[in-house]
């Protein structure tokens, strides 16, 4: 039970002693302590580490499970969910601004970043002549410490060349309106299955065969210049988009 108590609960605190619990744990699963599809400690066994009651124990395992962060098997206790991002369409957000909404703590790593030419696809999404160069960024994407895509991002030149040396462990979309005063505008968005690639299973860990859902995003400036061409490579099982369309 060493792993759950991290600290002791206090009756003065305005928090009420179930969200308090709520927070221990789910920092915990947050921070690796509690893998994805591990037991949680029982009931009765939380009860006992936290000195708190049967109903105040379940109230924040009920908050947990609301937020994805649990799941329960009749019988058999309470698990750890695989961590699933669920992104709606209504906004144009980054990866990470929209888990952040949903309480998920998200990181990227570079790979590389690179001036090279153009590719085919990349000069007709951003309007670049036939020999022009572009700035690349490849990340991993991380949604609570699990590695959940693989990103590559195609820049013009003038946007591209200020991303080196820069910290790219977050949402690039902040960098742009923030430091490069470059109001964003909207973006349009492909979306496919497809059959993972060596270098998407090698970075995700996945096996042959393994299906991603691929994704194409292009995003304009206010003034409807295309700045960012994007694609992304989500494990299967890790990823949803959401939509709300109305019919007028």
């Amino acid at each position: 039970m060493s792993k759950t108590l991290t600290r002791p609960l206090s009756n003065r605190s305005p928090q009420p002693l179930y969200l308090q619990i709520k927070d221990q744990l789910r920092r915990r699963i947050l921070e690796g302590d509690y893998r994805p599809h591990e037991k949680l400690p029982s009931e009765s066994e939380l009860m006992g580490a936290f000195g708190v009651s049967r109903i105040t124990i379940r109230q924040a395992l009920r908050d947990l499970h609301n937020e994805g962060l649990v799941f329960s098997a009749q019988g058999k206790g309470t698990f750890v969910s695989k961590p699933k991002a669920v992104q709606s369409v209504e906004h144009l957000q980054g990866f990470g601004e929209a888990m952040a909404a949903q309480g998920y703590e998200a990181s990227a790593r570079l790979i590389s970043i690179q001036q090279l030419k153009a590719p085919k696809a990349v000069v007709a999404a951003l309007r670049l002549g036939g020999g022009d160069d572009v700035v690349e960024v490849t990340r991993v994407r991380f949604l609570n410490r699990e590695a959940l895509s693989l990103e590559r991002s195609y820049f013009p030149l003038d946007i591209g060349r200020r991303l080196f040396g820069m910290d790219l462990s977050g949402d690039i979309f902040p960098m742009l309106e923030n430091l490069f005063a470059i109001p964003l505008g909207e973006a349009s968005i492909r979306i496919e299955a497809a059959l993972s690639d060596q270098d998407t299973r090698t970075h995700l860990n996945l096996q042959p065969g393994e299906p991603v859902l691929r994704v194409e995003r292009l995003t304009h400036d206010r003034r409807g210049r295309p700045i960012d061409f994007e694609y992304l490579s989500f494990r299967g099982d890790s990823f949803k988009y959401h939509f709300r369309v109305d019919r007028k």
